[in-house]
């Protein structure tokens, strides 16, 4: 019952810390060039791990669906296959997995530590926001880079579909991209998209969130990293599920 209530509050608290985020981004007045400085500071640490990962993911979608469709004799198919279920789920989450342990780890880590040395307090005793300040370019540069990783991620797994095709399916390169823009779809697309926003928001408004409201000095730095890792990965699947459920409905309406 205490943890249950502990989560409600982490719940609101964090619903409350967005709304103040929100107003920022409404009222304008932001500074783009710190906008961009995180955008690129996120997008650099994570490139080199994002490809990688993405790389390893479309080899291994490409060996799970060889052993699928080569009995049917559809092969020719695989990389329409492959890359669809890529942007359509494995993208989107495998971003927001590399991002959450990653940067999401590091900004609830950066932020507490200047919440503990009041340089947070500091920043409001000098008359200026803090949240315009210091959060709202962070939370910006989580949401919009975990785009350039979704598509880097998406190239890569291409790649990697594309070269066990070749050593492990026994089909030539034009044949494994041929039937890629058949089956990925506009629906696809939009449906990944909406996927990485939502993951994205979730990740930026729980590792800001965290790290703002640290308190207990060092330990309490540890305390807010810990908490932000396991908030943001179990928060990630449930939107999983969320997004999965509501947008077969949408697609049911859709379609009738």
């Amino acid at each position: 019952m205490h943890l249950l209530i502990l989560v409600i509050n982490d719940i609101g608290g964090c619903l409350i810390f967005l709304k103040d985020v929100s107003l920022i981004a409404l009222k304008g007045k932001w500074h783009f060039s710190l906008i961009c400085e995180q955008i690129w500071k996120v997008t650099k640490q994570s490139f080199s791990t994002t490809g990688l990962a993405g790389f390893f993911v479309g080899a291994i979608m490409t060996v799970q669906f060889t052993m699928q469709v080569k009995e049917f004799g559809a092969l020719g198919y695989l990389g329409g296959l492959s890359t669809s279920a890529t942007i359509r789920e494995v993208g989107p989450l495998l971003i927001a997995f590399m991002l959450s342990g990653k940067i999401g780890a590091f900004t609830s880590a950066e932020l507490g530590t200047m919440r503990v040395t009041e340089q947070i307090d500091a920043i409001r005793c000098l008359g200026a926001n803090p949240i315009r300040e210091i959060i709202f370019p962070r939370f910006v540069g989580i949401v919009v880079s975990s785009f350039f990783l979704l598509a880097l991620g998406l190239i890569m797994s291409i790649a990697g579909g594309l070269l066990m095709g070749m050593f492990f399916s026994g089909i030539n390169p034009e044949e494994y991209l041929r039937h890629i823009p058949t089956i990925i779809t506009s629906i696809s697309i939009g449906n990944g998209l909406i996927k990485c926003f939502t993951f994205a928001l979730i990740l930026a408004s729980i590792c800001t969130y965290k790290g703002y409201t640290t308190t207990g000095g060092t330990k309490g730095v540890g305390r807010s990293v810990v908490s932000t890792a396991v908030a943001s990965m179990v928060g990630i699947v449930v939107a999983d599920w969320m997004t999965s459920f509501v947008g077969e409905i949408i697609l049911k309406m859709v379609i009738n």
